[in-house]
């Protein structure tokens, strides 16, 4: 079977040998050696100063929302997984949705403004699919309505904007470092700031919000992560710039070989440097999107809809906003495998059946 995703796994002794340290100290979680250890390679292979490792890639977007006493309204996108709305609900914030752009995917910058009420205090954007979204534009709208930026950079690690990483745009940005992403530690996810003033708060917002053992300073979460997390890390990091070029790999032949004169995919933004993240698929209409996926099943092959739904249209959001953009989008949008080791054959063959299954 080839599913959408498979995760790289690194030399097993490696990690054994950072295990086995792990058992010799009986320092298992808390803020230990290799987390620090990973923080501070981290910090230096992206060139940012403040960086704090966590459990997962959703909890870093509520430790943000908390951090920047973000409240009332936030401006965020519906073309996104569901972790970036339920982080704003979760945080008791509402969600306001405005429509994305239909060529880059991302939050539309030229839309956001006429939903800034007197209720928002901030913009929760996504870098879908690892593509920058327009940050100088939301940079201009934040400071003219004095509101903070979070970017949702999940899919954004080891992506480059004008010689800058992605994720050192924004007041905070949140990565995570799932099992299926570019760089992974199995679950963790992480914050990147900008601010030295924050580096205590989140240090202790992931903590509980306490120093020690007796210090208590305000109501934290449990946001840490462990050794083994970290360790997992420190094996992989080494091999990320070896897994975006074999990425790309694949990324290519799927460029040579699919049909362009009925398929689209997003338009990238300049002046960047990219990790391959996904390969997403815009088709002619859901209709054909199924066709697809029922011959890839028949073959054992299973891509994704992702984003689907898009999110302004779950239930459960308390407004209903209309999108007509992402909504679009996401009908008809389906991400193909891409993963380290996948066979150029393969490729070829997934090609063969998308190209081959575009009527209607």
């Amino acid at each position: 079977m080839i599913n959408v995703t498979k995760t790289f796994l690194p030399d097993q002794e490696k990690y054994l040998q950072y295990v086995r340290e792990i058992w010799e100290r009986g320092y298992l979680t808390n803020n230990g050696p290799l987390l620090k250890q990973l923080e501070s390679e981290l910090k230096e292979y992206l060139g940012v100063d403040y960086l704090y490792f966590c459990g997962n890639g959703t909890i870093v977007l509520q430790i943000a929302i908390k951090a920047l006493e973000i409240t009332g309204e936030v401006i965020t996108t519906p073309f996104s997984y569901c972790a970036t709305s339920n982080a704003i609900l979760w945080e008791h914030c509402t969600p306001i949705f405005v429509d994305i752009d239909p060529k880059t995917f991302n939050i539309n910058p030229d839309l956001i403004e006429a939903s800034i009420t007197s209720s928002t205090t901030a913009i929760l954007a996504t870098h879908v699919y690892g593509n920058p979204c327009d940050v100088e534009k939301i940079e201009q709208i934040a400071k003219k309505h004095n509101l903070k930026v979070v970017y949702d950079a999940a899919h954004a690690f080891g992506v480059k904007y004008k010689n800058r990483s992605l994720l050192s745009f924004g007041d905070l940005s949140t990565c995570s470092f799932h099992a299926t992403k570019v760089f992974h530690t199995i679950e963790g996810g992480a914050l990147v700031s900008n601010h030295p003033e924050l580096d205590n708060k989140l240090n202790l917002l992931r903590a509980f919000g306490h120093k020690g053992d007796e210090s208590y300073q305000f109501a934290g979460i449990n946001g840490k992560n462990s050794e083994f997390h970290a360790a997992m890390g420190l094996c992989t990091l080494p091999h990320v710039p070896e897994i975006i070029s074999a990425r790309k790999e694949v990324f290519d032949v799927y460029d040579d070989l699919l049909n362009w004169e009925i398929l689209e995919k997003p338009v990238m933004a300049e002046d960047i440097e990219y990790n391959y993240a996904y390969y997403p698929l815009v088709f002619p209409s859901e209709e054909i999107l199924k066709n697809v996926m029922e011959a890839l099943r028949l073959e054992d092959i299973i891509p994704r809809r992702y984003f689907y739904p898009s999110l302004n249209t779950l239930s459960f959001m308390p407004r209903q906003i209309s999108c007509p953009v992402s909504e679009n989008i996401s009908e008809r949008v389906l991400c193909l495998p891409l993963y380290v080791g996948l066979p150029l054959a393969d490729v070829e063959r997934i090609s063969t059946i998308v190209n081959s299954n575009l009527l209607p």
